[in-house]
């Protein structure tokens, strides 16, 4: 799943592409991908790309007015969920996309015969698209917390965020209305750089505990945003799973310290870890694992 330094890069992408460029069509293939119908997205037909803009791991583009249009300033919101990407192709294919089993969500094409697909892998369609005139009319955009890479957020807002919250740290880290942006993989690492086990309860964290977890929490996503930084659309997805140290390695050495990387597994997630960075060398209990004993 894109988390927020690959959208950043992907904002950055499409920002440096599309700023000052008209959109000539909005193609959508497959229905379930768009979740408005009010303006429809033939509005965007004719009007200049002003900006591309992050909201937690929401990639937006700004719109201006067009000179005949009756609709001001309009929003193209995108949340690439779990198995979605963007897929920039100069140029366009000539004919027009056919709906069917394939890939391919959506395409927006721009007056120079480039632009770029919206595609999803996989049966569960979780892809989402809206069309609104102010991005906080998308629900998930509505209820975001603070930006990490925002000058705003502060030790001590992490600190209040964190106060009296009897859940585990990794939920919480997780919660895009706690903090914006950090998603499975970056929570794991996160945790990993501070040294902190995923099932500590976030309200019994001590000062100097929240210090070290703010401070991990800057950096993995500071370092994970400057590498993403000039990748192509193509190039971000190879390049997020060689930034990561214990996510997704399971059963590989730990890079810091040489102990074997473990695994917690959920219904449709899982989380990993370092036993002897992390949680005093004991393994985490695994409910999938412990149900298979029984």
């Amino acid at each position: 799943m894109p988390e927020l330094p690959e959208v950043e890069a992907l904002r950055g992408f499409l920002h440096e592409r599309l700023t000052g460029r008209t959109v000539a069509r909005v193609l959508p293939v497959a229905v379930s991908v768009l979740k408005t119908y009010d303006p429809p997205l033939s509005a965007l037909e004719g009007r200049e790309v002003t900006g591309a803009v992050r909201y937690g791991k929401f990639l937006g583009l700004e719109l201006a007015r067009a000179q005949d249009a009756q609709e001001g300033t309009l929003h193209l919101v995108v949340h690439l969920a779990r198995a979605g990407w963007l897929q920039w192709r100069d140029p366009l294919p000539s004919g027009p996309p056919r709906p069917g089993k394939g890939p391919l969500a959506l395409r927006l094409a721009l007056d120079g015969g480039d632009g770029f697909d919206l595609t999803e892998a996989g049966a569960r369609k979780r892809l989402a698209v809206y069309l609104v005139r102010d991005p906080a009319e998308v629900p998930g955009v509505a209820r975001l917390g603070p930006d990490p890479l925002s000058a705003a957020f502060t030790r001590e807002e992490f600190a209040a965020l964190l106060h009296g919250r009897r859940h585990r740290i990794k939920g919480l880290l997780r919660d895009q209305s706690v903090v914006s942006g950090i998603g499975n993989a970056y929570a794991d690492e996160i945790l990993h750089a501070a040294r902190m086990s995923p099932f500590r309860i976030a309200a019994e964290l001590g000062e100097d505990e929240v210090v070290a977890l703010y401070a991990a929490l800057l950096a993995t996503l500071g370092d994970a945003v400057e590498r993403a930084r000039g990748l192509s659309a193509a190039e971000l997805k190879a390049g997020k799973r060689l930034g990561l140290r214990v996510h997704g390695r399971a059963g590989e050495p730990c890079p810091v310290c040489g102990d074997t990387v473990r695994s917690v597994a959920y219904r449709d997630s899982s989380l990993e870890y370092c036993p002897t960075c992390q949680t005093g060398g004991k393994s985490l209990a695994d409910r999938r694992l412990s149900r298979l004993l029984k």
